[in-house]
């Protein structure tokens, strides 16, 4: 299945949702960074949320940086999106495994710390916010910064189901109360989420083939309206010239220091591990650049 976002609002106008399904992403995140099972679902799960948070962007320039900082084995998940539903993630330690009776334990290994959330809306300055990491299960984590940093009731679940190196399904959603919403309104999505909960785990609902669509509407009611759907996908803006820039940047006696102990100069791309190679006359000529 081809990997999509979809943004609906509720029959009523009261709640607005996103769903999301993300299995290709996350796998190819796996792929690039080697990423071990309990790696691969807090990343996997992190990346989702991107995808989710960048339907809310109003335009397609737009974007979204999510940094979850915890104190678990994994270090710093960072991951970018924009309103075209491009996504990009990393990990400190992608070499982590932290499992309990045979459960993957995301909360473990990512710890305590605090969610930072950037957006890049075109203006002077971005938008920043910022909440305390209250489980390390991300979902949670994130409903709770809706809350907190932006003042909008959110619940947020997010799913990713691992075999090995294989990600077998991944996705997630995002349900908001819109102002002026009644007190039956909200209580009716509280009831509906609960007894998800209770039923299955949102990765388990996506393996068994239910559809970001379907998902809305049990969750949101019958005559949810789809406003929007994209797809979603990994892409990098990392390139050869940004590199090139980089390495620049170094300074003169840095670039010599490169030359004269390796003879050339690798630069990698943390979000994607593409590796750019500059050979010692590329130095050279980079050196020539900043003298003159």
């Amino acid at each position: 299945m081809t990997d999509y976002a979809i943004r609906a609002i509720s029959k009523d106008g009261k709640v607005r949702g996103f769903a999301a399904i993300t299995t290709n992403l996350v796998q190819e995140l796996q792929k690039r960074h080697g990423t071990y099972p309990v790696v691969s679902a807090a990343l996997g799960r992190t990346a989702t949320m991107g995808a989710l948070i960048g339907l809310t962007l109003k335009e397609e320039r737009h974007k979204v940086t999510i940094q979850v900082a915890g104190d678990g084995p994994i270090g710093r998940i960072i991951v970018d999106a924009d309103g075209e539903g491009h996504v990009r993630g990393s990990v400190d330690n992608p070499f982590v495994e932290h499992n309990d009776d045979y459960k993957l334990n995301v909360g473990a290994a990512v710890g305590q710390g605090s969610i930072y959330v950037t957006k890049d809306l075109g203006l002077k300055e971005p938008y920043r916010g910022a909440s305390p990491i209250i489980s390390g299960e991300l979902a949670e984590d994130f409903t709770y910064y809706f809350a907190v940093s932006e003042q909008t009731p959110s619940s947020v679940g997010l799913g990713v189901l691992v075999k090995g190196e294989q990600i077998l399904v991944a996705g997630g959603y995002m349900i908001q109360v819109m102002p002026g919403a009644s007190d039956d309104v909200i209580t009716r999505l509280e009831t509906a989420i609960d007894e998800l909960n209770k039923l299955t785990s949102i990765s388990e609902l996506l393996y068994q083939g239910v559809t970001p669509e379907e998902l809305l509407v049990r969750l949101m009611g019958e005559g949810t309206e789809i406003l929007h759907k994209q797809p979603v996908s990994f892409a990098c803006h990392c390139s050869r010239e940004k590199s090139r820039t980089m390495l620049k940047s170094l300074g003169i006696e840095e670039l010599k220091s490169l030359l004269d102990e390796l003879g050339h100069a690798e630069v990698v791309c943390h979000f994607c591990n593409e590796k750019y190679m500059f050979s010692g006359e590329e130095l050279e000529r980079i050196i020539k650049e900043e003298v003159n």
